[in-house]
């Protein structure tokens, strides 16, 4: 069976003058139940404030939970901070925390919500209002659960928020592939960054992904992958830039496993990015994305 992560806050209703697809993960979450015997369903705890504020300033995180995010910040996350969105924000860390604790005994673990990479320490940004990712790897080194952990980010855009947030804390690194030309505009410095040109397709990301990740592991030593698995970098995403097949998307995730495999590294998804109008489709992407590294690692 395969460790996946879910709560009813996940599924928020859309806030007004909102371009984000709310539905995906509800999406996500109805046809993983289809799955049946193969998914073992787990419920999070909603992220407590001290850890939150491990990473993002205590101000903005009592913006966010009373739902008083100022209009500046409100332009940069994407969409207002309403009661729903603010419940939805803080337990998504604890979503990402667990399915890590759930990878280390498992091998394997997906949370059905998260990858939010773009939120900095005092804002949000680019849809994301808490920056899970962070939030997680922080708690997971400080309450002594890992020592060292990395973010593998695959999303089609760079993970600068995780990068700015991450950098220069003891035990933590930060890999991310995207489209170079893609959002943000100013980049952060992960760890390791590798920037593709548009257009680069499967045979290409999936060579370069190799080379570029296989000394950083073998460098970082990881003790877990928290793995941002967004499927944005498929052909026909509307905030994409780079040319992956379904196909090339599949190829991806077994290679990662394989690699991580290899090394005895548990990985923990994310959901991550998938954009465009046919919702459903892309949270095909988002549960292909889970059973296939959950299959890799030898589970559901």
């Amino acid at each position: 069976m395969i460790p996946v992560v879910h709560h009813p806050d996940y599924v928020a209703a859309a806030p007004a003058r909102s371009t984000y697809r709310w539905g995906k993960n509800g999406l996500i979450r109805d046809l993983l139940a289809g799955e049946g015997a193969r998914i073992a369903w787990h419920r999070p705890d909603t992220m407590p404030e001290r850890w939150l504020e491990a990473v993002h300033d205590p101000e903005y995180v009592a913006e966010v939970l009373d739902a008083r995010v100022p209009p500046d910040k409100t332009r940069r996350i994407g969409f207002p901070v309403t009661g729903a969105v603010a419940a939805r924000a803080a337990v998504v860390p604890g979503g990402t925390w667990l399915a890590a604790h759930l990878a280390l005994t498992h091998g394997f673990a997906a949370n059905t919500a998260g990858g939010s990479h773009h939120a900095l320490a005092g804002t949000g940004a680019g849809y994301c209002v808490f920056n899970d990712l962070a939030v997680a790897a922080v708690r997971l080194v400080e309450e002594g659960t890992v020592s060292r952990l990395l973010v593998v980010d695959v999303d089609v855009h760079q993970g600068d928020g995780t990068a700015a947030l991450l950098a220069g804390r003891p035990g933590l690194a930060t890999y991310s592939i995207h489209a170079a030309k893609n959002f943000p505009t100013r980049k952060a410095r992960s760890t390791l960054d590798v920037p593709l040109a548009d257009g680069v397709g499967d045979d290409e990301y999936l060579a370069t992904l190799e080379q570029t990740l296989t000394p950083l592991l073998d460098e970082a030593r990881p003790q877990i992958v928290l793995y941002q698995a967004g499927v944005d970098p498929f052909v026909g995403d509307r905030l994409g830039r780079l040319a992956l097949t379904e196909d090339g998307l599949a190829r991806r995730e077994r290679l990662v496993a394989a690699m991580m495999r290899a090394r005895g590294i548990p990985v923990a998804s994310t959901v991550g990015g998938g954009y465009g109008d046919d919702a459903l489709a892309i949270a095909r992407r988002h549960v292909a994305a889970i059973l296939t590294l959950g299959a890799a690692f030898g589970l559901g």
